[in-house]
Formats: C-alpha cells, sequence, structure tokens
C-alpha cells in the first residue's frame, strides 16, 4: 500500500490528556474511573495538527487504528465507478473515526481535513485489549458503534429537499450544543457543494432552500457563518426528517 506524506505520525509529544480533555464526555472515556482513564491514556497517541485538505486515511488501508477528533471538521467521501465523489459524512470534535472499518480491516473511505483539525489515534488492538478488561469501556465503544450506524440512516429516507437542509442545520446544532458551543451560531467549514453532495441534493437546489429559509427569517448567512434565528420553523420544516435523525 502506498504511503501517504499528509498522513500524521504518532507524536505523544503533545500533551492533552483524556482527564483533562474537554471532549471526555463525548468521546471513549464517557463514564470511566480516574484509573481507568489512566490506562486509556497510555495508548492514546496524540498526532500533530493536519492542515486543511491532509487526509487521515485512505480507502483500501489497513485498518490499525481509531481516530477521536480533538479539533477542527474532517469529511468522509468515497468515488463511485464513475469517478465521482460520494460525501458520507463531516466528523466534529468529540466523534470517532474508523468505526466502519473494523469488521473489513481496511478503511472504507477517505477522510480529510476541511481546515486545521487534530486527532488522537487509539490503536485498536490496545483499545480491544483494553476494553475487554474494562466492561464499561466496552458498553461505551458498542453505544458509539450504534451511534455511529444510526447517524447517516436518515439520508436513506424519502424527504423532501427543504427536510434535508433543515435537518441538516437541526443536526449540527444539537452536536455543536453538545460540545459546549453555540448552537444557534456556528461556522460550515464544509463547502456548499459538500453539503448538497452529502444531502444527496444538487448544489442550486441546496442554496435556493437556504435563500428560501433567509427571505423567511429562519436563518441568516454571513460567509460560512450561519445563524439559526428560528428553530422552531426549522422543526417544522424538518418534519418527520427529526425522528431518523434522533
Amino acid at each position: 500500500m502506498a504511503s501517504f506524506p499528509n498522513r500524521p505520525v504518532p507524536n505523544r509529544a503533545i500533551q492533552r490528556t483524556c482527564v483533562n480533555c474537554s471532549l471526555s464526555e463525548l468521546c471513549v472515556p464517557v463514564g470511566l474511573d480516574p484509573a481507568d482513564m489512566e490506562r486509556l491514556d497510555q495508548l492514546v497517541e496524540r498526532q500533530p495538527p493536519l492542515e486543511s485538505g491532509a487526509h487521515l486515511c485512505r480507502v483500501g488501508e489497513r485498518f490499525t487504528t481509531l481516530f477521536a477528533v480533538r479539533s477542527g471538521c474532517f469529511k468522509s467521501y468515497r468515488m463511485d465507478s464513475e469517478g465521482r465523489e460520494r460525501v458520507l459524512a463531516f466528523h466534529l470534535p468529540g466523534e470517532l473515526i474508523g468505526l466502519d472499518a473494523i469488521y473489513p480491516g481496511v478503511y472504507q473511505s477517505n477522510v480529510v481535513a476541511l481546515d486545521m483539525g487534530g486527532v488522537c489515534a487509539l490503536p485498536y488492538s490496545d483499545l480491544s485489549r483494553l476494553a475487554s478488561q474494562i466492561p464499561r469501556l466496552q458498553e461505551q465503544i458498542f453505544r458509539l458503534l450504534s451511534k455511529d450506524l444510526s447517524a447517516y440512516a436518515w439520508l436513506a429516507g424519502d424527504y423532501s429537499a427543504e427536510e434535508r437542509v433543515a435537518g441538516f442545520l437541526l443536526d449540527l446544532s444539537n452536536r455543536y450544543r453538545e460540545r459546549g458551543y453555540s448552537d444557534r451560531v456556528f461556522n460550515l467549514a464544509m463547502p456548499r457543494r459538500d453539503i448538497a453532495n452529502y444531502l444527496r441534493l444538487a448544489t442550486e437546489t441546496v442554496s435556493r432552500v437556504i435563500t428560501r429559509f433567509e427571505r423567511e427569517s429562519l436563518i441568516h448567512t454571513e460567509r460560512r457563518e450561519v445563524s439559526l434565528l428560528d428553530l422552531d420553523g426549522l422543526n417544522e420544516r424538518a418534519n418527520h426528517c427529526l425522528q431518523a435523525l434522533g
């Protein structure tokens, strides 16, 4: 397998432990006592920052590591048989990357940084061994696997463009709120064409829906910053899509 120079290398000199990480309640360590947290911290490899456009992993590479997003935003995508990109997911701080690679043993998507980002690497063989000794850690991994599977199921639903765009914005709002950020004003690290690709819509359709939402005073956009002005109105637009989002 070819090597990729943009892929980070382990660097234990970057000092941020699981104990003092602000994302520990969203990531793998949630619910662990201090002693077990310390055992987990010993196997975590903190990576140097990745610049925008740098790849974390690529389709077909041998799976050895799960990645926990520490900062920034990452995009998972694949190329179809006709060479077209298919966006699969956007990963925010506190979320795991690589869960879908556990069974086949190879990474199932290309993962690229959309802005300056950082990750913690968790060697899977070590993590699996530790999880067999710490039931709460094993439960957390299963929970994250389940959450990862359900996070994208809503895209298969028969939803309108308005429902999809509203659901996407509300999903981001909820995820940012979980991380202690504003759930009403946030930056979209992903370009509009990636949002459209992810929602399985044309870029022009997404732009029209966003313009309509602005005209109806549901949202306001300024470059990549979006302000959610009317959460109730967006919830009405999202309709049944919200049930699939959980």
